[in-house]
Parts: C-alpha cells; sequence; structure tokens
C-alpha cells in the first residue's frame, strides 16, 4: 500500500484546479478564467488500486501585490515544502513565460532545502495541434530535470489515467490516511462560500473578482434541507452596485447558480440568501483576512 501528498503547484490560471476536480471525478475546487481563482489550499483524495493519493491545490505562484496575495502565494510554498511529490503545470498552448519561471524559481527553492520526485504536467493539449506539442516539450524539458513529463487534458480526460499510473511508483509506501469515503477536507460551508464565489468571477469582470470574498454568517441543515445565509464583501460602492445589478438581477443570478451547484454536491435541497456589503480595502486588512480562512 502507498500513500502520500502530491502538491499541483504553478503560475495562476494554468489549469490546476480544473485537474484536480478531473483526478477526483467531481468538483469541488471552484474554476474561473480569472487569474488567482484559488485562494487556499484544497485536498482533494483519490483512491487507486494500492494507493491513496492526497491531491494538495495551491493558489498560482506570482508575484503578489496585496497583503492577500501574500498569503496565497505564502499557502502555495508552504503546501510545495511539505508534499511528497509535486506536479507542475505548465499549457501546452504557449512557450514558458515570465509567470512559469516564477513558478520554477519557487520550485527550485524548495528543492534545494528538500529533494523530491517533481512530474511536469503538461495541461490544454486538446487546445494544440499535436505536431507543435513535441518542440514544446523538448522546451520545457531544458526549463528543469523533471522526473516525467506527462501532457494531459483534463477537459478530455486525455492522458489523466497514465499520470495517476505514473504517478503511484514514487509515493511513499504506507497505509491511507484517510477512509475510504473522503473526497476532500472542505467543509460544507467552505464549499458553499467558494461556490458563491465562483459564479461572483463568472459574472463580473476588471477589479471586482479580485476584490471579492464571501462570508457564510449562516448554515443550518434541516434533514435535507440546507438554509444558507450569506455576505459578499467588495472594497467599493460601485463594486457593490455592479454586483446587485440593475434591479438586483444579477446577484439573483449569481444567488441561483451557487444554489443549483450546492444541491448538486450536497445532494439536498438549498435555500440561500445573499447580501453585498463594502469593507474597505479588506485585501489588507490582517483580522478580516484570518475571519475569512486567508
Amino acid at each position: 500500500m502507498k500513500f502520500g501528498t502530491v502538491a499541483i503547484i504553478g503560475r495562476s490560471n494554468v489549469g490546476k484546479s480544473t485537474l484536480l476536480n478531473h483526478l477526483l471525478g467531481e468538483k469541488i475546487a471552484i474554476v474561473s478564467s480569472k487569474p488567482q481563482t484559488t485562494r487556499t489550499r484544497i485536498m482533494g483524495l483519490v483512491h487507486v488500486e494500492g494507493a491513496q493519493i492526497a491531491f494538495l491545490d495551491t493558489p498560482g505562484l506570482h508575484k503578489p501585490e496585496h497583503l492577500l496575495n501574500r498569503r496565497m502565494v505564502r499557502t502555495a510554498v508552504e503546501t510545495l515544502e511539505e508534499a511528497d511529490l509535486l506536479y507542475m503545470l505548465m499549457e501546452a498552448t504557449s512557450m514558458p513565460g515570465p509567470g512559469d519561471l516564477t513558478a520554477i524559481k519557487y520550485m527550485k527553492e524548495a528543492l534545494a532545502r528538500r529533494s523530491r520526485p517533481v512530474i511536469l504536467v503538461v495541461t490544454k493539449i486538446d487546445l494544440v495541434n499535436r505536431h507543435k506539442l513535441l518542440p514544446l516539450l523538448e522546451r520545457y524539458g531544458t526549463l528543469f530535470a523533471w522526473t516525467e513529463i506527462v501532457p494531459v487534458s483534463a477537459m478530455r480526460d486525455d492522458n489523466i489515467d497514465r499520470l495517476l499510473a505514473v504517478t503511484v511508483p514514487y509515493l511513499p509506501s504506507g497505509d491511507g490516511a484517510y477512509g475510504d469515503d473522503v473526497v476532500t477536507d472542505q467543509t460544507m460551508r467552505t464549499l458553499a462560500a467558494e461556490m458563491i464565489r465562483e459564479k461572483v468571477l463568472q459574472e463580473t469582470e476588471e477589479e471586482v473578482p479580485h476584490a471579492v470574498a464571501v462570508e457564510i454568517d449562516a448554515f443550518i441543515e434541516e434533514g435535507k434541507l440546507a438554509k444558507i445565509q450569506a455576505t459578499i464583501l467588495v472594497e467599493r460602492e460601485t463594486q457593490k452596485g455592479i454586483l446587485i445589478g440593475k434591479q438586483g438581477e444579477r446577484l439573483k443570478a449569481i444567488g441561483t447558480q451557487a444554489r443549483i451547484d450546492m444541491e448538486q454536491l450536497f445532494g439536498m435541497k438549498v435555500f440561500l440568501e445573499l447580501w453585498v456589503k463594502v469593507r474597505k480595502s479588506w485585501r489588507e486588512n490582517e483580522q478580516t483576512l484570518v475571519q475569512l480562512g486567508y
């Protein structure tokens, strides 16, 4: 039996959460086209023959601007420091850029302190012509002495089984640390907050997605019904107006979409109430970040 932790690392918006969801076969990490979507470490557990693998999704490694971003990068670095094995994700759609090189720099610093296997996972191969893939893989191969290189498409499930098969031999020996029915360490409250934030990311543009956080004010289970009250925090009145929308239409759409996702994941009916409040400069406020779990 083998058991180990695998940190999924890389620059922002490279497909880490999408990969985690496809490895698990269900959605526990929110996904959007906006950079820095993931703000905390998210554990997802995969059970394969002879092994239990705890995958750790991480915030993107980037140059931080706010206290929130510095905490996000610190979380990613701490996660890659503790993991038994690393997946470094890079996209097949472009040659390595400054963001990828920044992520590799963080990785090399951690490996200098403790060596571990590193698998380069080249994502989004469904978006490129297969003839162009080989030169790209050769270029990526010059950046580091990768333990393995596995090109994948999470959206099409291409090579996901191979990625798991390649991973298992590098895991430490040991019994699984979790029960067979465990999928994640995320609580229902946390999952609910993240689902709401995902819908905000999908419904808004420009500075609004980065200035948003979600607090769960109440989460009450009554049989097969969950009553949830949540507050969406923004930093400015203009952002609040954008989120609410004309006659409350945007906020209603966010709530409806989030509720549908919650009902599917939780397996129960959900009654969801949302409010929007302004909390100026919350991304720079230590106390607020702690309250929000960042």
